[in-house]
């Protein structure tokens, strides 16, 4: 609290979900440092804004002597790389004279800084993660809410100050204490905290919403009327998106296919794009499945085809076989490895040369010189032959590694316990015994 209340904690970026109070705490931390508090929204303004502020806070200081400006600026991660840089030069006043700088800078997002924002703007300013409000966090900012703006009535002589928010709002009809908001039930209250999801400024609108129905209306008809009014948390440029997706696929890859679905439908739900999905879908075919199942690759493009030709809302049906498909094929990662294997040990000189035996050679010049020379035919022998096929540098190396390798396999015997616990309702592995004889 200290470095607060004399300021000494410089630029700063509020990190968290939309709704969990950054722009309050950064006007609490002027308030705090008897700062002059500035407030833009990168999605409105420009450079000539922000350079505005700037001069506005150099002639405050200079007026002043004394007071500073905090520029808090939401949605910074939408300023592009170069507009980004503009702050480098006051961000750094103020982190080397912490206590006189110029200008504080508090930039608020919702998307992750370490991609959003540039390294050199990141390495000047202090990160702090704010944490999604938990439900019980909601309902009292709406007692609160509800008390400022409900009238005062006194009750048997009671001091109606002396009455608590929850008392107030929601007394029994046989308290003599009327509701201010007759409309307001307890099923609406709970209804308003699920859907706010943890975001105050959707619980103080929805709140508005049912403030402003009338007090007879039907309590199924609120609550029906709050659903349409709640938009969607699901932004397809931003983290959410990645993070369903990641969920999808981590689901698939782990053979949870109810989990599959529902992230599934969170993501159609919400809008996104089926081809988004299916393209990852094939990629999960290959990567996961692989060669445990080589019908899933086929499946996954007659998907893709089919999402493409259908479309929304029918293909979704397409996806869902997919999705339970893939989520319950035996999986295998040989091929993905493989490749990994192959390409690391191709960067590491890319100049090897085509062994001679293995070289193109649909010339006779090329034939003179030694190319294919001694090559072994395959289809021409009733036994195995061998040939050079890999440079003298890998020679013997096996990146594609047999079926029972579980060379670089991890045994985990607290993750083990944990899956037979939770998920095999108690029972051992069946690969238990076998991998113990190993």
């Amino acid at each position: 609290m200290s470095g607060v209340a004399n300021g000494a904690l410089g630029s700063m970026i509020f990190w968290g979900p939309p709704g969990c109070g950054k722009t309050t705490l950064a006007r609490l931390f002027a308030r705090r440092t008897g700062s002059v508090f500035k407030e833009l929204s990168a999605t409105v303004v420009g450079i000539n804004d922000v350079r505005a502020v700037f001069e506005e806070a150099k002639n405050t200081l200079s007026l002043t002597g004394r007071l500073r400006t905090v520029l808090f600026l939401d949605e910074v991660h939408r300023f592009n790389k170069g507009q980004q840089d503009i702050f480098l030069p006051f961000v750094e006043q103020g982190q080397i004279q912490v206590l006189s700088g110029l200008l504080i800078l508090i930039g608020a997002t919702t998307e992750n800084p370490s991609f959003k924002l540039t390294g050199a703007l990141l390495s000047r300013c202090r990160v702090f993660v704010l944490e999604r409000l938990t439900d019980d966090d909601i309902q009292k900012i709406i007692a609160q809410a509800i008390e400022k703006i409900s009238p005062k009535v006194d009750a048997d002589g009671a001091d109606p100050q002396q009455i608590s928010s929850s008392q107030s709002l929601f007394q029994s009809s046989h308290s003599g204490v009327p509701q201010s908001f007759p409309q307001i039930t307890d099923k609406v209250i709970a209804s308003m905290v699920s859907m706010s999801a943890g975001d105050a400024r959707t619980a103080l609108s929805l709140l508005e919403l049912v403030v402003n129905t009338p007090s007879n209306k039907a309590e199924a008809d609120i609550i029906t009327s709050m659903k349409r009014s709640v938009s969607t948390s699901y932004d397809r440029t931003g983290d959410s998106r990645y993070d369903m997706i990641s969920a999808l696929h981590k689901c698939v890859r782990g053979s949870q296919g109810s989990a599959a679905m529902y992230w599934l439908a969170r993501m159609l739900t919400a809008g996104e794009d089926p081809l988004y999905i299916v393209r990852r879908m094939v990629v999960c075919a290959s990567e996961d499945i692989g060669l445990a199942d080589n019908h899933a690759l086929p499946l996954a493009m007659a998907t893709l085809q089919a999402c493409q030709n259908v479309g929304m809302p029918e293909c979704r049906i397409n996806l869902a076989h997919l999705v339970a498909y893939l989520s319950e094929a035996p999986k295998s990662t040989r091929a993905y490895e493989a490749y990994k294997c192959a390409e690391a040990a191709a960067q590491l000189d890319m100049t090897i040369p085509v062994p001679m035996q293995i070289r193109n050679a649909p010339t006779k010049l090329l034939k003179e010189i030694g190319c294919s020379e001694d090559y072994h035919y395959n289809p021409d022998y009733a036994h195995p032959v061998h040939n050079n096929y890999m440079p003298i540098q890998f020679e013997g190396e096996q990146f594609l590694k047999k079926v029972d390798d579980k060379s670089g396999k991890i045994w985990d015997e607290a993750a083990l316990r944990e899956w037979e616990l939770l998920e095999n309702h108690g029972h051992a592995w069946e690969g238990r015994s076998q991998n113990l004889n190993n």
